[in-house]
């Protein structure tokens, strides 16, 4: 399944539930470890991630980041394409 066509919400439903793999689970921490109290005050980290879970806090640091945090959230976003191309 190509992925690069797909919506923001559109990836989410289809890795709500489905685990990040650890790529994404590293790019998810650091975003925390980065940026959390700045970007993400309103969101608690998850011990195991879901593909769907990551992509929220890429669309935060998007939203509620600056331009300091977007190439972080693209790399976030480009992680979980890949994830669920491959998945499916």
């Amino acid at each position: 399944m190509r992925t690069d066509s797909l919506s923001l919400d559109e990836l989410k439903e289809l890795g709500a539930g489905v685990a990040a793999p650890e790529g994404v689970v590293l790019l998810y921490r650091q975003a925390f470890k980065d940026f959390g109290a700045h970007s993400l005050w309103n969101r608690k980290p998850s011990e195991h991630p879901t593909i769907a879970q990551a992509l929220v806090i890429a669309d935060n640091l998007r939203r509620e980041g600056s331009m300091k945090t977007l190439p972080l959230a693209v790399q976030i976003e480009e992680a979980c394409r890949a994830a669920i191309q491959t998945a499916n």
